[in-house]
């Protein structure tokens, strides 16, 4: 067995804390231990989970007794049970009660799907009854683009899933008949009294005859072999916001497999693929979009039409602009996904320059090389790169 660690620091407080922060640092371990938290965890992870949720209340329920954090101030673990070092655990102190713990931090109502008792932590809480098996999740993919990422949209999709079956609708019995589990009587769980270091505790879980419905199947359903369940097809409406962006995942409640024997359906997973647009690059809201003019216009200035989102827009070029200048357009990005604005339309301004001229234009150039306008003579600011990208983050 591995060695306690000493309470305080399992919930890293000192003997001089206040019940309230106490109560406060153990509310943070049960909050991040809770065995909910870590349900698609490996099983090393969901296992640490549970010793350091079980570590946490067991310190919690010694350190916010007056009485016990007095004889444990005193004696260590060994005045948790008058001294004895045998394996009979911690006398009284080590049968406390999860639920009232629980309750008692995060108020009545507070719901930890049962852990109190399906752990082995001794003492009411347990819920009973039969319970109804889930169906699983699924993941799709679904291909917007930029028009539909920038207005949002609302897309139908044919899932192959496991459904209720048609003939037995749903209960896995051929004439509607089922009879009272046998193992558990109908509790649909199952329990055990076992000896543990935290002294005697129950254990519940599932009934493995009746998988927790607390009903077995008199006569299985010839078309889904008594489960329940079959695959079929379903045409799903997703309502997918403005503003999503690549790998984002939405959940959609209730649309994944069917859960057996009327049981509670799983999730649809909805997984945002983005397509890649001709003219713009997307930085989280903003777009980016390359704008190429001609040499004289540079030098001149002009008025370019440039594609937005939402139509073409013109922006003016002022006289002299140089290779690299970024232009802002504010709000004509992208949505915040559930907020309020939008990005910026960032257009980045490339002066053109030919690969090839002809005899004419050669000769024009090279009068035009001599003229000492023509010559560069960048201003301190114009020689920094980082001047030429600031503008991105003004």
């Amino acid at each position: 067995m591995a060695e306690k660690r000493d309470y305080y620091e399992v919930l890293g407080v000192n003997k001089n804390s206040t019940p309230d922060e106490i109560k406060s640092a153990y509310r943070k371990a049960a909050l991040k231990w809770h065995p909910d938290k870590w349900v698609n965890g490996t099983d090393e992870e969901k296992k640490t989970a549970e010793e350091k949720f079980k570590e946490a209340s067991e310190a919690y329920s010694v350190l916010s007794d007056e009485n016990k954090k007095a004889r444990y101030d005193r004696y260590g673990f060994a005045g948790m049970d008058g001294g004895s070092t045998g394996a009979g655990g911690f006398g009284g102190f080590g049968d406390f009660d999860l639920n009232d713990i629980l309750n008692s931090v995060f108020g009545r109502g507070f719901d930890f799907g049962g852990f109190g008792s399906g752990f082995g932590f001794s003492g009411g809480g347990s819920r009973g009854g039969s319970i109804k098996q889930r169906g699983s999740n699924i993941r799709v993919k679904v291909k917007l683009n930029l028009q539909e990422i920038a207005h949002g949209v609302k897309k139908k999709i044919k899932v192959t899933k496991y459904v209720a079956c048609t003939h037995c609708h749903g209960s896995g019995s051929e004439d509607g008949s089922t009879e009272t589990c046998p193992t558990c009587h109908g509790r649909g769980q199952v329990v055990q009294t076992v000896n543990s270091f935290f002294g005697q505790m129950q254990t519940q879980s599932v009934c493995p005859t009746c998988n927790g419905t607390g009903k077995v199947i008199k006569k299985k359903c010839t078309h889904c072999g008594g489960e329940g369940i079959m695959k079929g097809d379903e045409v799903i409406e997703i309502d997918i916001p403005a503003g999503v962006s690549q790998d984002m995942q939405l959940t959609v409640r209730g649309k994944g497999n069917a859960g057996p024997h009327n049981g509670v359906n799983g999730d649809l997973y909805v997984l945002i693929e983005e397509e890649p647009h001709p003219d713009f690059e997307r930085n989280e809201n903003d777009l980016i979009y390359n704008l190429f003019i001609t040499i004289p216009e540079a030098i001149l200035g002009t008025q370019a039409e440039v594609p937005t989102v939402d139509g073409k827009v013109r922006v003016k070029i002022a006289p002299g602009t140089q290779s690299g200048k970024v232009l802002r357009l504010r709000g004509k990005g992208l949505p915040i996904l559930n907020g309020y604005g939008s990005g910026d339309m960032l257009v980045n301004v490339n002066v053109w320059v030919p690969k090839k001229v002809n005899k004419e234009e050669e000769k024009l150039l090279q009068q035009l090389a001599q003229s000492d306008n023509f010559r560069p003579n960048p201003t301190a600011e114009e020689k920094s790169f980082f001047s030429k990208i600031k503008d991105y983050f003004n």
